[in-house]
């Protein structure tokens, strides 16, 4: 008997603003990821330091064609179906359908293009996984109505995630309302298109614009489950556990608020209330939310399960700080010197996540799904056309092996979606060459190539293990 229940479903993950390009085509407007270009000025962009409302001509946006998938897709998930993928990881593009972000009707062009995605899924067996919002908010929003500081936004959200549940029912069951929800506590304008003014409390805004989202991500829960209670709904957490660098208390306290810092927001939207450590954090921070009436019952419509991406462990000590955490990742960590680094210096760590998903399942009783997980490395392309990614193959195997632990210790698992199933734009870095597919795409970090795909041996290794329900990890 495998270790993996019958009906588990196996498959990958893409997100729109990294894989489909087309970035002002079929009607779409400007998104926030749009702006975010590739180098030096990268970074300050990312975390609202530097306000960018127009794009220039002296940069290189990858988001603007990435690998085409938008043109591309019928070839793209005619490879994942080769695979046997059972499932199927996007997002849809919120300036496809709204291209400013506020108008009262959606863009049909934009509707066709999902339908048309969705169906050919279909056609394969393949189940859609699909996230509303994933690093891309409409700019129209962000320089009308400064994004999620704005309450307005719920009503926006809401209204293009009716349009979402409407337009694709029957199409999909599968669904998670933000990517990476903890991430706009570090990347405040890829992770909400949040931009500071001089001088303001960035602290206030950041959980203003989390409490504005997490209002959102509850009436959309409810609206689905209005619209058909067949479908499932999840939130979406950047995982991996702190652990104290040491066992002295003052590093256990320091990783535990750390830990808190990042589940806070799946506290809320698994539990459907605040949790009780927040009063504190608010008031050290000067923060004070400002709440609707009807607000903290909105927040009682709870996600139905809980996804998470799992890439690396991370380490908290009592004096961290910046010049001792690693720079490699947007959530700071100290340097874990009992385990393995990816190129990009991120701690390879698949006992991590057992104890990541025993952790999640103990504090929600909700089943989780694994929607991120994978190695971003530099493939080279061998004198034969072949590219032989052992290394891969090796990150996969433990960490699945991992996953089957946790299934053992009695962890529900709906499914496992590898990050990056085909190569696609990287969103820490903006680069092509920290790659994560089974696929390669032939692009460089300045945009030149043939974007033609070819199959590494990790290809054929996961349609294996797929075939086996997980047993065969060989």
């Amino acid at each position: 008997m495998s270790t993996f229940p019958q009906g588990f479903l196996w498959g990958g993950a893409i997100a729109a603003n990294q894989a489909e390009g087309a970035y002002l085509e079929g009607g779409k407007g400007l998104t926030t990821v749009d702006m975010i270009p590739h180098g030096v000025n990268r970074l300050p962009v990312k975390l609202g330091q530097e306000k960018r409302f127009a794009l220039r001509d002296d940069e290189f946006y990858p988001s603007h064609q990435a690998i085409d998938f938008y043109h591309r897709y019928k070839e793209d998930i005619a490879l994942m179906a080769e695979m046997g993928f059972g499932v199927f990881r996007t997002s849809i593009a919120w300036s496809r359908l709204y291209p400013n972000g506020d108008e009262l009707t959606p863009n049909e062009e934009g509707i066709a293009f999902y339908r048309d995605l969705f169906r050919e899924c279909k056609r394969y067996g393949i189940e859609p996984l699909v996230t509303l919002c994933h690093f891309d908010v409409p700019m129209h929003l962000v320089t009308e109505y400064g994004s999620w500081r704005n309450r307005k936004m719920v009503e926006f959200f809401t209204r293009y995630a009716r349009t979402c549940f409407e337009a694709f029912d029957g199409l999909v069951k599968y669904w998670l309302t933000f990517n990476e929800i903890n991430i706009m506590l570090h990347s405040p304008f890829s992770g909400a298109g949040l931009v500071f003014e001089e001088g303001e409390n960035q602290d206030q805004v950041k959980y203003q614009a989390a409490h504005h989202e997490l209002v959102a991500s509850a009436l959309a829960t409810k609206i689905a489950h209005e619209i058909n209670p067949q479908n499932q709904v999840g939130c979406m957490l950047a995982g991996g556990n702190f652990y104290p660098y040491s066992c002295k208390p003052e590093d256990v306290w320091a990783a535990l608020e750390k830990d808190r810092e990042n589940l806070f927001f799946i506290d809320v939207q698994a539990r459907g209330r605040y949790p009780a450590y927040s009063a504190r954090v608010f008031r050290e921070k000067g923060v004070t939310i400002a709440k609707e009436a009807g607000d903290d019952e909105a927040l009682k419509h709870t996600v139905d399960f809980v996804s998470f991406s799992y890439y690396a462990s991370r380490c908290a000590s009592a004096d961290m700080n910046a010049n001792n955490t690693n720079a490699a990742n947007i959530v700071k960590s100290l340097k874990n010197p009992y385990i393995e680094a990816s190129e990009w210096g991120w701690g390879i760590d698949p006992l991590g996540l057992r104890i990541t998903m025993n952790m999640m399942y103990d504090r929600y009783q909700k089943p989780l799904f694994l929607v991120e997980n994978g190695l971003g490395a530099k493939d080279v392309v061998n004198a034969d056309g072949q590219i032989d990614d052992d290394y891969r193959i090796s990150y996969l195997r433990e960490h699945i092996r991992a996953m089957g632990d946790a299934l053992e210790d009695g962890v529900p698992l709906i499914g496992y979606t590898t990050w990056g199933c085909i190569d696609l734009v990287a969103a820490s870095t903006g680069e092509m060459s920290k790659r994560y597919g089974f696929v390669y795409v032939d692009r460089d970090d300045a945009g030149n190539g043939t974007l033609a795909r070819t199959r590494k041996k990790s290809f054929w290794w996961y349609k294996k293990v797929i075939a086996s329900n997980g047993e065969d990890l060989a």
